[in-house]
């Protein structure tokens, strides 16, 4: 019985995947669930497994958009599963082929030098280390001297402009941007396009982060398993700027603003497809280490490929760490339907004056981008300025004043 495997939908509103890479070979035997292909969506990379086992026939190839309910492989169920023995049938030949000998390839005739096409000399030595420098050949090069001397005004002549290539590789590679990546530059762009975006930006103490992490970081990881790290921080700061601003924690859907009661916020993270984010939901209720854990599981899934479509659904405000990489100041793009992200960004030790003295302190800048069709200037300081005092003050407006009960130790 032949069996034809068609694409599943992988989620609402997606109609067709992009085969990212076959798992199996044309003709191999396969099991029943096992991983076949790997296919990208505009919102995720997925694994396609089996409906059966059998031999497997493939009818598209890699690179290739299939629509969703489209045959993208056949499969016979009624062929028997080989024992073993066929890979073996095929070693003496391959051992017979590896005792034939071998022609050597046949030599590539010497081409004769080409006489130069211009009037060539011995350079001066001050046109000689010219030209090794830049590394020209006097043959290149013709000279003005007498006899076709080569001059220093020659050698100086003859080095190349910026706008001429030198004599270094000038290769280049061209290959064709997943399914993944395509939807993300589209929403970008949209972003940039259908936005009145505009950013603010401030800067946030991070001592008294440094301090708390210092003290409690390694009870922490002993008790949880998680590390305590700054997102579950910045989380909980923008779950009390969200609170304080709820315009930062909407979205406009035509002619009306949707306000959220809740917070489910969205983290970047770079995965081996591309940009992903997946979303931390009703953030507002997790603790500490709820967080970190959450962080934590969805990083993991985003770099292994396992994240799924439903895990990057929705989301009513992001954040963005380019920190992590060394960025010191950026404007983040909105993540739409989203009216706001905020960027986080490296820390580094600056002067800052504290009881009028000139002090280093290690401070992060952050920025707010937000969509100024609904989010004025009052709510996105007010928001940016929440979240830095929640982050310099954490003990007063994350946790209560009691850190031990905050952090469940």
């Amino acid at each position: 019985m032949i069996l034809e495997m068609k694409v599943p939908s992988p989620g609402e509103s997606i109609t067709e995947v992009e085969i990212a890479e076959w798992l199996v070979s044309d003709g191999d035997y396969v099991e029943k669930d096992q991983a076949i292909a790997e296919v990208d969506s505009d919102k995720a990379t997925l694994e396609l497994p089996a409906e059966a086992s059998g031999i497997i026939t493939l009818k598209a190839e890699e690179g290739d958009a299939i629509g969703v309910g489209e045959v993208v492989c056949l499969i016979d169920t009624s062929a028997a599963k080989p024992d073993g023995d066929a890979a073996q049938t095929t070693a003496p030949a391959a051992e017979k082929a590896a005792e034939q000998p071998v022609k050597a390839p046949k030599a590539p005739e010497e081409k004769k030098p080409q006489a130069a096409t211009h009037a060539t000399g011995t350079p001066s030595p001050a046109a000689r280390k010219i030209l090794e420098e830049k590394g020209i050949e006097p043959a290149q090069v013709s000279g003005t001297g007498k006899d076709g001397r080569i001059l220093k005004e020659d050698a100086v002549s003859a080095v190349p402009s910026m706008g001429t290539p030198g004599g270094g590789s000038r290769g280049e590679s061209r290959s064709k941007l997943s399914m993944l990546r395509r939807k993300v530059a589209e929403r970008l762009v949209s972003a940039k396009n259908e936005t009145a975006m505009l950013t603010t930006f401030n800067e946030v103490d991070m001592t008294a982060i440094f301090e708390l992490r210092a003290k409690y970081k390694e009870a922490f990881k002993e008790k949880h398993g998680v590390s305590l790290g700054f997102m579950s921080f910045f989380t909980k700061a923008v779950i009390r700027g969200l609170q304080m601003y709820p315009a930062v924690n909407s979205m406009i859907d035509g002619k009306e603003m949707i306000t959220y009661d809740f917070c489910d916020i969205s983290i970047a993270v770079s995965g081996p497809k591309g940009l992903m984010v997946p979303v931390i939901r009703n953030a507002e209720n997790l603790t500490f280490r709820g967080v970190e854990a959450e962080v934590k599981r969805l990083a993991i899934r985003a770099r292994d490929g396992e994240i799924t479509v439903d895990e990057m659904t929705g989301g009513t405000f992001t954040i963005s760490n380019g920190g992590v990489f060394g960025s010191m100041l950026s404007t983040p793009i909105i993540n739409p339907p989203q009216s706001g992200i905020l960027g986080m960004h490296n820390i580094v030790e600056r002067p800052v004056v504290k009881d009028g003295a000139i002090v280093a302190a290690p401070v992060m800048y952050v920025a707010l981008s937000y969509d100024h069709r609904i989010i004025d200037g009052k709510e996105s300081v007010g928001f940016l300025v929440a979240v830095k005092e929640a982050i310099e003050n954490p003990l007063e407006h994350l946790m209560d004043g009691a850190i031990e009960k905050a952090l469940e130790l």
